[in-house]
């Protein structure tokens, strides 16, 4: 009989009242709806239908900020998302401050995402994303501090512009690759005559110089699967034969 007893008082005192909280989390303990204690990692024993646990992860949790339409400071409309990296530090805050505390943070994200990009012009949301990020971190950090919640970084993710201008910046794009091409073409051209040049000079200035070029010239063109009939003339005797048929 003895032993029944305490069988049944293990089935049905102990047992359920066995908690294992993971590395990872915090355990929130409520005695007849008043806040107990916070339990560490590790095995515990709480008292049944009397004691209730909640676990809250303690990791660092990424969470998108869905896109947001903003109109920036020069009236242009764009889309930006973002991504918020939060932890708990405070388990009792989490549970007891907020019903939802990610829920919280991610509606206050969003209302910061509005206003703190709303107040840079287009260019500046552009360029300074890690200003702007670093903004709206400040304000979401002061807001979820009360409800235990660290936020450790927000990254603006995509800038979604109007389609307008998407196509308005895909031209001037292309303009300004055409005109880099063009001022390469350019360098090339003008680096090609001067080389030119100085070979010409140099041909000039070395005796046989430009008969040796010009034997350079037959022995190409005599390789030459077409084989033409080249006839060469001293150039004394082309002058006469041009002066006759003149």
């Amino acid at each position: 009989m003895p032993i029944l007893i305490l069988i049944l008082i293990a089935l049905f005192v102990v047992i359920p009242g066995i908690r294992v909280v993971n590395q990872y989390e915090r355990g929130v303990v409520q005695r007849l709806g008043r806040f107990r204690r916070i339990m560490e990692p590790g095995l515990h024993v709480i008292i049944p239908y009397i004691d209730t646990m909640r676990t809250v992860d303690v990791r660092t949790t990424p969470m998108d900020v869905p896109k947001q339409e903003v109109i920036t400071k020069d009236n242009v409309t764009v889309n930006v998302d973002a991504v918020v990296y939060f932890r708990v530090i405070d388990a009792k805050k989490a549970v007891f401050e907020t019903t939802n505390y990610a829920y919280a943070t991610s509606t206050f994200a969003q209302t910061a995402l509005r206003d703190v990009t709303g107040n840079f012009d287009l260019d500046e949301l552009l360029s300074k994303r890690d200003k702007i990020s670093s903004q709206i971190k400040e304000i979401v950090d002061t807001q979820t501090d009360k409800w235990g919640i660290d936020i450790e970084s927000v990254k603006l993710q995509n800038i979604e512009l109007p389609s307008d201008m998407k196509r308005a910046m895909a031209k001037q794009a292309e303009a300004e690759r055409e005109r880099r091409a063009a001022i390469i073409s350019a360098e090339g051209e003008k680096a090609s005559a001067a080389a030119v040049a100085e070979a010409a000079s140099l041909l000039a200035q070395t005796p046989g110089g430009l008969n040796i070029r010009t034997l350079q010239t037959l022995e190409k063109i005599s390789t030459d699967p077409s084989q033409k009939t080249v006839i060469l003339l001293p150039s004394d005797l082309a002058g006469d034969l041009k002066n006759l048929f003149k």
